[in-house]
């Protein structure tokens, strides 16, 4: 009578498969695991090297609030591009894996907006209007996630500054499509073609590394995958209801709460009305100028036309 293999033999034999398949010997792989340390919690998430990554540049205790808060912002981003990095790169999308984890990433930025209320009441303003100046000519505008998460959410064309739409489309050469994206409006002059030490600092770091995120999502962004989707799906309220959520959520909710705590701050008594990076941050933060709309076709037109302009104040 055969006797039913014990977990432990089954995962010896898994194991020789695993070692076998690589051409690694499977006897010294398990004698480094029985010389190996034990796991702890904060040898695996690393907490030591984390939390000596808040490093102040001045006296304010407050200053640690504003450094920890974006920290934690750009692990949430990385998250959400994990996510997204997953759905482009589904060789074969079911529409329960891409509405799976489009309301991940639904979720994160739903925490994120509502996080904004630690920005906005958990700073002293007359701190963080001192601090805030040894972050010049640096801004939040400088984060390569999130426009690494723009890219990775929608078809190009709709990051294009809305002046310049009629005059680029697919066949556009991925750097001038780059030099006229909706954000270049907050360090360039268009008249000159000069650029802002923020963007040029931005561009000289990012600006290689920015075009070949493009090319790589030009055709697997998120609304590339979802129109890859059976008819049928596309349709379905629900993912339709999460397409335009997810949307409003990153191009208005999100936007807005971070203008009202920057209002909140920089235009507070102790404040000088500027931003660190000097943009003209009033209009260019403010949603109903630029129109950054991810999915356009899943809105009216009255609700294009009226984007963000329910949110004046």
């Amino acid at each position: 009578m055969c006797m039913k293999q014990s977990k432990t033999d089954e995962l010896i034999e898994a194991l020789e498969k695993k070692y076998s398949a690589t051409g690694q010997d499977k006897d010294n792989c398990l004698e480094g695991l029985l010389h190996s340390k034990p796991m702890n919690y904060w040898d695996y998430i690393h907490t030591d090297a984390l939390l000596n990554l808040q490093i102040q540049r001045t006296h304010f205790p407050d200053e640690m609030v504003f450094i920890g808060y974006h920290q934690i912002n750009e692990l949430i981003f990385k998250m959400i591009l994990w996510e997204l990095q997953q759905v482009a790169e589904a060789l074969v999308l079911e529409v329960d894996f891409f509405t799976n984890k489009l309301m991940r990433v639904t979720r994160y930025f739903d925490m994120l907006t509502s996080s904004f209320s630690i920005m906005q009441e958990g700073m002293d303003v007359e701190q963080y209007n001192q601090f805030r100046h040894t972050l010049a000519p640096g801004s939040g505008f400088q984060s390569a996630q999130y426009r690494k998460i723009e890219f990775a959410s929608t078809e190009l064309i709709n990051l294009i500054d809305p002046r310049y739409r009629a005059d680029i489309d697919r066949n556009t050469p991925f750097e001038h499509a780059l030099e006229h994206l909706y954000w270049q409006a907050a360090g360039k002059d268009y008249k000159t073609s000069k650029k802002s030490i923020l963007l040029s600092n931005f561009e000289a770091r990012y600006k290689e590394e920015f075009i070949t995120f493009m090319k790589v999502y030009n055709t697997k962004n998120l609304w590339s995958r979802y129109k890859e989707l059976l008819e049928k799906d596309q349709k379905n309220p629900d993912i339709i209801k999460a397409m335009r959520h997810y949307d409003y959520t990153v191009n208005i909710t999100w936007v807005m709460g971070h203008f009202k705590a920057a209002k909140h701050y920089i235009l507070a008594a102790s404040g000088d009305g500027e931003a660190t990076g000097g943009s003209q941050w009033q209009k260019y933060m403010h949603p109903k100028y630029q129109k950054r709309i991810f999915f356009p076709e899943l809105w009216t037109a009255k609700e294009k036309d009226t984007w963000g302009h329910e949110l004046e104040n």
